[in-house]
């Protein structure tokens, strides 16, 4: 696969993304109200997305990623109020703590809370929940009494 070479138009702006992490993937949905034309550049440390909305206003954003990718196993999609890029992690189970390389985040990157979770300790947190549930029982089955009567119990429904 070629890297497509996707030139920064003069009076271009950039669409507004919204990001958040996962174990294996970062995903990025940029609003741009029906895009058309659009033509997508993904590489393993950045990508480049160029479009024009529905009036005809020239979208472009580059972006360097915080850590690399797997290009080609990252796919987009277009909607009609967004352009959605699923981008697969180099280093899987790695948090991204910011999209980008450069610790200065622009003005039209925000984290998309909706869909945020904090992932890195779910593991951990479900294993102590598990072995705490486990240590219950164990305590619970060292504490038997004596076998409960059922003689009040018949057979007859």
């Amino acid at each position: 696969m070629n890297k497509v070479i996707i030139p920064r138009p003069e009076n271009s702006q950039p669409a507004h993304a919204f990001w958040f992490d996962r174990k294996n993937y970062v995903t990025i949905n940029f609003a741009v109200h029906k895009p058309k034309d659009v033509k997508v550049d993904i590489q393993v440390d950045k990508m480049i997305l160029y479009c024009k909305n529905d009036e005809d206003e020239e979208i472009y954003n580059e972006l360097y990623f915080y850590d690399n990718i797997q290009r080609h196993d990252s796919r987009e999609r277009v909607y009609d109020r967004s352009i959605n890029f699923l981008l697969r992690k180099y280093k899987p189970n790695f948090a991204w703590p910011r999209l980008q390389k450069n610790p200065e985040k622009p003005m039209w990157i925000a984290v998309d809370f909706d869909n945020w979770r904090d992932w890195e300790h779910e593991e951990d947190d479900g294993k102590e929940e598990c072995e705490n549930y486990l240590s219950m029982i164990q305590e619970m089955g060292s504490k038997k009494g004596p076998a409960p009567d059922m003689g009040d119990l018949s057979d007859s429904d």
